[in-house]
């Protein structure tokens, strides 16, 4: 992932290129990060799945990672998908930037991006609030469920997300995310 040296406004934030990129507010800090076709394939797909499951049943929101969350740290991030629960965003209807964590973050893990810097953005999340977080590996075609930073599972390609209490009835097989990318395709 990429880090700009540079302190941005939110102003600055809110006219930053629609290009492709991801980008967060860490420690004051701009940090950017290429996505890749692999990357928005999957991104794409669970948005879908998810989306349509949620709408179904009235339960919230589906987001993807251009809406920043302002957690209790001051950071903005931006999960690449996201679920809020119905009527917890009403009170930032006006915000550019809301002041709360979702209640699922899902990360889809980029060439770029490091495993400190997974590991921050997870325990960032949880600290802050949110019930589930999911990160998807995509080269060892695995994905993590942490609940806590002690509370950890492995999924492995053959095995399936569920949402357990956060969205009850969701399940996902990995396998079927996976398949939105094929090994050779290039991130």
């Amino acid at each position: 992932m990429a880090t700009s040296r540079t302190t941005i406004t939110d102003e600055e934030l809110l006219r930053l290129p629609k290009d492709g990129n991801k980008y967060e507010v860490v420690d004051g800090e701009l940090r950017i990060s290429p996505a890749g076709l692999r990357h928005e394939r999957i991104v794409a797909r669970l948005i879908g799945l998810l989306g349509q499951f949620v709408d179904e049943r009235r339960l919230g929101d589906v987001l993807g990672s251009n809406l920043l969350y302002v957690l209790p740290s001051g950071n903005k991030r931006a999960p690449d998908v996201s679920f809020v629960a119905a009527g917890r965003l009403e009170p930032f209807r006006n915000a550019a930037f809301p002041r709360l964590a979702p209640d699922l973050a899902v990360e889809v893990i980029s060439p770029g991006d490091s495993p400190r810097q997974v590991l921050d953005r997870v325990g960032e999340y949880l600290q802050a609030g949110v019930r589930l977080v999911w990160v998807i590996e995509p080269e060892g075609r695995t994905a993590t469920i942490y609940r806590t930073l002690t509370d950890v599972r492995t999924v492995e390609e053959n095995g399936a997300l569920d949402a357990a209490d956060v969205l009850p009835g969701f399940r996902c097989a990995l396998s079927e995310l996976l398949l939105a990318t094929k090994p050779d395709v290039a991130s």
